[in-house]
């Protein structure tokens, strides 16, 4: 089933048009944070309100390294050490995510908001303060993966810049749960729910708590560094406003939707989140079903936040868990009836 899931993903840019490829690549930058969060919150229990810091950490570390006018590295060094800066910045917070948890770590993590708009707003000389600054297409050997460099086309579809992209997101989606569920099933994913359900507990067995506490928090900064890039890639340039306290929120929602602790959920509650306002906006709004945004009626943006409060409530009620888990049960109880 899951073969059969990439490879439909896979031929899509073949048969849909350049605006749902964008519209699929936003997603997919997004389910990488959205995967990184469900590692910190669901598994290991603590909470985040700051993801869009280092997103904005990750995706201006890159536009800075891989500018030729600057260091000029290569893409996927550059790629490289943005990711590393964002698990920087996590491992200078982490002292504090070692010490709070629930609620507290959530508000203390808020100021890394505050911090951000200040920095993406003075540091103009790597930001290009308010107005923002250009990113470097992401290429290897000369071939642009984010771009439309050198030109060409497969049985007759041109491949340009969203369906380049759309491959380099597939690709960083699948690493970063191929990454996730491996640190899940294994020792270090086994140490955050201990700590996650019990600290006391697992400080009995051994575990040092805090040392998990800041490593969890570590991971997850540095995928939400890759999904920086990713979204930088996909905007082709990069603003202070693209980075604030509501994508944070966003990214929570996301992970709260599809289930806290799955991987799959991670991934279809970014779809959701990202993918439904920019459709609205795309095809319903368009079509004179929605009023247009800014008129003060119900836009899409305003449709899709009370659909989301919806969902939230419902699902709490419902299914705790969240999509993921329904689908599970929908799948035993329905597609795999018991044999009698």
């Amino acid at each position: 089933m899951l073969a059969a899931l990439l490879l439909v993903l896979a031929a899509l840019p073949f048969y849909v048009d350049a605006q749902v490829l964008k519209i699929g690549s936003w997603s997919m930058a997004a389910a990488v944070v959205a995967i990184g969060l469900t590692l910190l919150v669901g598994t290991a229990g603590q909470l985040s309100l700051a993801h869009a810091f280092f997103a904005a950490v990750g995706a201006y570390g890159y536009a800075a390294l891989a500018d030729p006018e600057g260091p000029g590295w290569p893409s996927v060094a550059a790629a490289i050490g943005g990711v590393a800066l964002a698990a920087v910045a996590g491992l200078l917070f982490s002292p504090v995510a070692a010490r709070l948890r629930g609620l507290y770590l959530g508000v203390a993590s808020l100021g890394l908001v505050f911090i951000r708009q200040h920095l993406l707003k003075n540091l103009s000389v790597v930001t290009g303060g308010v107005n923002g600054r250009g990113i470097v297409p992401f290429e290897i050997f000369g071939f642009q993966l984010s771009g439309a460099s050198p030109p060409f086309d497969i049985v007759g579809v041109p491949f340009g810049a969203q369906e380049r992209l759309w491959y380099l997101a597939l690709f960083s989606v699948i690493v970063a749960a191929v990454l996730a569920r491996g640190i899940m099933v294994r020792r270090p994913g086994r140490a955050f729910a201990m700590v996650r359900d019990n600290q006391a507990a697992a400080a009995a067995l051994g575990i040092d708590v805090q040392h998990h506490k800041a490593a969890a928090f570590v991971v997850s900064s540095a995928f939400a560094g890759g999904a920086g890039i990713l979204s930088g890639l996909a905007y082709a340039y990069l603003t202070p406003q693209n980075f604030g306290l509501p994508l944070s929120i966003s990214f929570l929602l996301m992970a709260m939707i599809g289930g806290l602790g799955s991987v799959a959920g991670a991934v279809i509650g970014a779809v959701i989140v990202t993918a439904t306002p920019l459709l609205l906006e795309s095809y319903a709004s368009r079509a004179g079903l929605l009023a247009a945004g800014g008129s003060g009626g119900y836009d899409a943006a305003t449709v899709s936040s009370i659909l989301f409060g919806v969902l939230v409530v419902v699902l709490i009620v419902v299914e705790p868990a969240g999509i993921a888990r329904l689908g599970a049960r929908a799948w035993a109880r329905v597609i795999r009836p018991r044999a009698f």
